[in-house]
C-alpha cells in the first residue's frame, strides 16, 4: 500500500533527519557505497532516484549545466545562486522525486542578502532536509590570490559556510561539508562535524567544458585518503565521500572505492552532463544523419 505522499506525484514526500541517517548507516553497515549526484532538472532528479542514488544535490551549477554551462559559471555574479537554488529546487526538483532519495540544497553561505537561518527554513518548509556549503563555495577561489584576499576582507569567508553547517545541525537537517584542501577539511571536521563529509578534489574532467588538470586516478584517491584519515581522528563518526578531479567514470569510481576507506562518492557532471552530452548528441546525430530514399 503506498504512503498517502505517494498517491499524487504533486505531494512532495517528506522525511526527517533520523529517517535518512538511519537508511544511510544501514547501507554503510552492509558495505553498500552511498552515492550522491547532483541534478539541474526534474529528468534528471528522477532518473537519478530509480537507478539508486541516496542523495540527489541541487544547486546553481548543476543547472546552470543544464543550460549547457560549465558549472564554475555559478561564480560570475549575473544571478542570485540562492534564489535559483530554491526555486528551482522547489517547482522542479521536489515534484519529480518520490521519495526513495532525499534531496540536499547546496547553498551559498556567503550571501550578503539572505539571513541563512530564513534560506534553511525555506528548504525545510519544501520538504528539503539536508544542506551543504557548496553552491558556491569560497573555495573555488584559490588562497594566496589577490581576488581570494580581497573576498576574505570583504567578509566573504569559509567560516561562514562552517557557521551554516553548524545551522543546519541546531535545524535538525542533514548536514553535508565539502572543503577543498587539507587545511578547510579538518576546521569543517572539528567545527562544525558534518554528517557526511566530501573531499572535493577538484572540477571533474571530461565532456565539453570539463578541465583536465592531468592528475591520475591514483593521484585522487591518494589525496582524498589523506584527507579522510585526517578527518576520521577528529571525527570518527561521520560519513565519507569523494567528489572529483579525476573521478570521471564508473571504473574511476570502483577505484576510489578500493583504495580509499570512505563510504561512497558523489557525482556531478559524471551522472549528468557528460551523459546528456553523448545521448542527444547520439541520437540527433542518428535523425540528422537521415535522408530522403531514392
Amino acid at each position: 500500500m503506498p504512503s498517502p505522499d505517494r498517491l499524487h506525484p504533486m505531494i512532495v514526500p517528506r522525511t526527517t533527519r533520523d529517517a535518512i541517517l538511519a537508511r544511510l548507516r544501514k547501507k554503510i553497515d552492509a558495505r553498500q557505497p552511498i552515492m550522491i549526484a547532483s541534478a539541474g532538472s526534474g529528468l534528471v532528479a528522477k532518473l537519478l532516484e530509480q537507478a539508486g542514488v541516496d542523495c540527489v544535490n541541487t544547486f546553481s551549477g548543476a543547472r546552470l549545466r543544464a543550460n549547457g554551462m560549465g558549472t564554475m559559471s555559478m561564480m560570475w555574479p549575473i544571478l542570485d545562486s540562492n534564489r535559483q537554488t530554491l526555486d528551482y529546487t522547489r517547482e522542479d526538483i521536489m515534484p519529480a522525486i518520490s521519495g526513495d532519495a532525499f534531496i540536499c540544497a547546496c547553498l551559498n553561505a556567503n550571501d550578503p542578502l539572505k539571513d541563512m537561518r530564513m534560506v534553511l527554513q525555506e528548504c525545510k518548509d519544501m520538504g528539503v532536509m539536508s544542506a551543504s556549503n557548496i553552491g558556491p563555495s569560497l573555495s573555488y577561489v584559490d588562497k594566496g590570490s589577490t581576488i581570494r584576499a580581497v573576498l576574505e576582507n570583504c567578509g566573504i569567508t569559509m567560516q561562514n559556510e562552517i557557521d551554516m553547517l553548524i545551522l543546519a545541525r541546531e535545524m535538525d537537517m542533514v548536514s553535508v561539508g565539502l572543503a577543498f584542501d587539507m587545511e578547510d577539511s579538518l576546521a569543517m571536521a572539528k567545527e562544525a562535524k558534518p554528517d557526511i563529509f566530501c573531499f572535493h578534489a577538484g572540477t571533474t574532467k571530461g565532456g565539453r567544458v570539463g578541465y583536465d588538470s592531468g592528475e591520475s586516478i591514483e593521484d585522487t584517491a591518494k589525496r582524498t585518503e589523506e584527507v579522510y584519515q585526517a578527518v576520521r581522528e577528529i571525527h570518527p563518526d561521520v560519513i565519507l565521500v569523494g567528489h572529483g578531479a579525476a573521478m570521471e567514470t564508473p571504473e574511476d569510481a570502483q577505484y576510489m572505492l578500493d583504495n580509499t576507506s570512505g563510504h561512497g562518492f558523489w557525482t556531478g557532471s559524471s551522472t549528468e552532463r557528460l551523459p546528456i552530452e553523448q545521448a542527444i548528441s547520439q541520437a540527433a546525430g542518428a535523425f540528422t544523419a537521415l535522408r530522403f530514399s531514392d
